[in-house]
């Protein structure tokens, strides 16, 4: 009996996800029907589920200051879509951490006349060759560098490898040392990513 109550579930479940085609009569020459053509999302063909979301964003964005002030970052910094879909970048926030402070960015030189170890950061960011936004005197705690995408955000889906990924180039400024520091935390950023709908 097990066995057989076993079998019928089992036949149930199979005809359940079954897709089902249906037929539309004509009777009459030159008549015609109309068919909808369904579409249903799904995970490997069992439940339904949406395309899914999966894009890299740079796991630090590193930073080195000489002894003259002169600021050195990396150069291979990307954003990369692993989705099927378009994504873009919807906005991108700055915090400081750890006592640091934001200002505005600029050149060096507008940081010389701060104290040293005032632990200022001004910070510039470009994404996909966009337009520079930047940090400004403002907020010392958090802003926002971008709050809506714009040219450069767009990314396409993995199909297309000539548009699904693209640079992170950005540049900083830092008030002056007393004492030499290692892989200091001093900001996060927050890149939000949306589908490009």
């Amino acid at each position: 009996m097990k066995k057989f109550l076993a079998l019928v579930l089992s036949l149930c479940m199979v005809f359940s996800l079954a897709a089902v085609a249906s037929a539309a009569e004509i009777d009459a020459d030159g008549g015609s029907g109309s068919t909808p053509v369904y579409l249903s999302s799904t995970e490997d063909g069992s439940d339904p589920a949406p395309t899914a979301m999966s894009v890299t964003i740079p796991t630090g964005l590193p930073m080195a200051m000489s002894q003259s002030g002169d600021v050195t970052t990396a150069d291979n910094c990307q954003i990369v879509n692993h989705s099927y879909g378009a994504v873009r970048v919807r906005s991108v926030s700055i915090s400081a951490v750890d006592g640091w402070k934001l200002t505005a960015f600029g050149d060096k030189s507008s940081l010389a006349h701060e104290k040293v170890d005032s632990d200022k950061l001004g910070f510039a960011l470009s994404i996909g060759g966009g337009a520079q936004v930047q940090t400004d005197a403002s907020d010392a705690a958090s802003q926002a560098l971008l709050t809506a995408p714009m040219t450069g955000c767009y990314l396409s889906g993995v199909g297309d490898a000539s548009g699904n990924a693209v640079d992170v180039a950005y540049a900083a400024i830092v008030t002056p040392l007393s004492q030499a520091v290692t892989n200091a935390t001093v900001a996060n950023v927050v890149f939000v990513v949306e589908w490009d709908t």
